[in-house]
Formats: C-alpha cells, sequence, structure tokens
C-alpha cells in the first residue's frame, strides 16, 4: 500500500468497473478505504495527545511556536506524501494539533457548563462530518469548483484572526468563528468529493485534509458554543 496510486498516463481507465456496494471506481475506493483508516487512527492519537494534555495542565505552546510547528510539518507532510517517512509525519502533524488542543480544553472545562460545551462541540462535529461525507457518497457530485474560494477564504480568516488577537476584538473573533466553521465544512465536501471522483489519489494527504478540516471545524465550534455558555 503506497500513499499515492498514480494512474496510467495521468488518467484512470475510463472503463473502470465500480466496486460492488459503493458505485465508485477501484482505485477512488482504495483511496477512501485508506483515508478514512488513517483518518480513524490520526483522530484517537491526537485526542490521546489532547487528554494527556489536559490531564497534565500543559501550558500552551504560544502563537509563533504553534504557527511555526503547524506550518513546518504541514510542508514536511507535503514534501514526504510519497516516501515511507509519510505516516511519521502525519502523526508528528496530528499529534502536535492534538497537543494545542489541550489547553484550549483546559480552559473551556474552567468555564460554567464547559463538559457540556465540549460535548456539543463534539457530537456537532461529527454529526456534519458524517452528514456531509454521506451526501458527497452518494450523490458523487463534484466540488472541485470550490477550491479556490474556499483557499481564498481561509487566508482571509487567518488574517482576520490575527487581528482579533493582537487588537483584542471579541466580535471578530466571534465572527472568524462562524467563518472558519462555514470553510470547514465546505473543505470536507470539497476534499470527500476529490477522492471519490478521482481528483485526489494520495490518502496522506486526503486524510490530512480531513483532519485539519475537522479539527478546525471542532474549535471554532467550541468557540461559538463556549461564548454561549460564558453568558449564562
Amino acid at each position: 500500500m503506497t500513499p499515492s496510486d498514480k494512474p496510467l498516463n495521468g488518467h484512470w481507465p475510463l472503463a473502470a468497473p465500480a466496486t460492488p456496494g459503493t458505485g465508485l471506481a477501484p482505485a477512488a475506493h482504495k483511496v477512501l478505504r485508506n483515508t478514512y483508516a488513517l483518518l480513524s487512527m490520526t483522530l484517537l492519537f491526537a485526542a490521546g495527545v489532547a487528554a494527556a494534555g489536559v490531564a497534565w495542565a500543559l501550558p500552551a505552546p504560544g502563537l509563533i511556536l504553534t504557527l511555526v510547528g503547524y506550518f513546518g510539518l504541514l510542508f514536511a507532510v507535503h514534501k514526504l506524501q510519497n516516501s515511507g517517512w509519510a505516516l511519521p509525519a502525519v502523526f508528528a502533524l496530528t499529534g502536535f494539533m492534538g497537543y494545542t488542543l489541550g489547553p484550549v480544553l483546559n480552559k473551556t472545562l474552567a468555564m460554567p457548563g464547559g463538559a457540556q460545551t465540549i460535548a456539543m462541540a463534539l457530537a456537532a462535529t461529527g454529526a456534519i462530518f458524517l452528514a456531509l461525507s454521506a451526501y458527497v457518497l452518494s450523490t458523487k457530485r463534484d466540488f472541485s469548483w470550490m477550491g479556490g474560494m474556499l483557499f481564498a477564504g481561509m487566508v482571509v480568516a487567518i488574517l482576520a484572526g490575527l487581528v482579533a488577537i493582537f487588537f483584542e476584538m471579541p466580535a471578530l473573533g466571534l465572527a472568524v468563528s462562524a467563518m472558519v466553521a462555514l470553510l470547514s465544512a465546505g473543505l470536507i465536501l470539497y476534499e470527500t468529493s476529490q477522492i471519490v471522483n478521482g481528483g485526489e489519489t494520495n490518502y496522506v494527504m486526503a486524510t490530512v485534509s480531513l483532519f485539519v478540516s475537522l479539527f478546525n471545524l471542532f474549535t471554532s465550534l467550541l468557540s461559538l458554543f463556549g461564548l454561549g455558555g460564558s453568558n449564562d
């Protein structure tokens, strides 16, 4: 099993039969299966790291270290995606993201109803992911046209989020959280569609894309639900 299953001459055979019970071409079905398997493992690993961070009350890494660590590890995954070091790089990235989540969860747990807020955000994230994935898998719709718009939206959201942090603007931070939640849902549609329609043939990159989208969706919902809980 290799991270990337390249098509012959850059194209999959037009007459490739669908895998029974899925309606997908065998290559797409293999990428989807491997992606979901790796995604499940990385989610469990990141959750374990986050739980350890909560139990040991580990300090937040800070904005600079978070950005350097995230983008550095993301770059490493991209460069190693077709090598034997791809999987260790993926677990390093997702583990680091789990570590950054620990202090956020600790802060939420310190709020009134914090445990319920986390449970609500987790349940909503799972429900949204399952619903969007099921929609794409059942309809096979192509959402590749959303790629550029979603990328541009995330760039705007990152910049706005930095402004909200540096200038301490809670209202802007709330708007950014809502924006990121919507963009993350769109990215789940986009990446799943890419897998289903053969646009993504590397399950490592597909896993990372879906993991980051789920992480951003969860943290955004956590922020939105936590704000409501803090006003009770």
